[in-house]
């Protein structure tokens, strides 16, 4: 069970345990899952729970810590291939569209862990506002090779389309919101340019 995956360093059972708890959390919540559903689902002991992460919070840190890298490694990938800013900006958001229509949408995984974590201290809503902060940053640096106005109203607005969209995807029609959140990434886009 401790035996290494070949090439990465992390245990099979490290991997089983984190992507357990990862489909449970996203599906049902971070609090209402209890370490011993999850060690039940891994097959794997209590004991090797402890040997991998100190506690929940760890897990939970290693849980949002996936789907940050996930979700930096498919917003790079959107851009890749995309020659102008404006282009990788509809590029990211259609891989964010796209999200919302997947099967098992539950939402965004860090709005669902900053409601479920709420004081800012927190270590598990640092890392919310760390993933916010690099998506921030990111859009507003693409948007900002997109017109002379400043660009950080444009992120702030960006990013709150965003959040607005993936509260909404999970509640109504996810084809529906996709279409009007590009649509409004669109309207951004056209203040920008004009």
């Amino acid at each position: 069970m401790s035996q290494s995956t070949k090439g990465s360093g992390t245990s099979e059972a490290r991997s089983r345990l984190l992507s357990t708890a990862t489909r449970i959390f996203y599906a049902e919540g971070i609090h209402s899952v209890g370490v011993d559903r999850i060690i039940a689902e891994a097959q794997v002991t209590r004991a090797t729970l402890y040997r991998h992460f100190k506690g929940k919070e760890d897990l939970v840190l290693a849980y949002l810590d996936l789907a940050d890298r996930e979700m930096r490694a498919h917003a790079e990938a959107a851009q890749a291939g995309e020659e102008s800013a404006a282009d990788k900006i509809r590029a990211v958001c259609r891989t964010i569209a796209a999200g919302i229509r997947s099967p098992g949408f539950r939402g965004c995984a860090f709005l669902n862990a900053a409601a479920e974590y709420p004081d800012r201290d927190h270590p598990v809503h640092r890392a919310v506002l760390a993933h916010r902060e690099w998506f921030l940053e990111t859009v507003t640096g693409l948007l900002a090779r997109t017109g002379n106005i400043p660009a950080e109203p444009a992120g702030r607005h960006l990013v709150m389309l965003r959040d607005g969209a993936m509260a909404s995807g999970c509640l109504s029609d996810a084809k529906l919101v996709s279409e009007t959140f590009l649509e409004g990434v669109e309207g951004i886009l056209r203040v920008r340019s004009a």
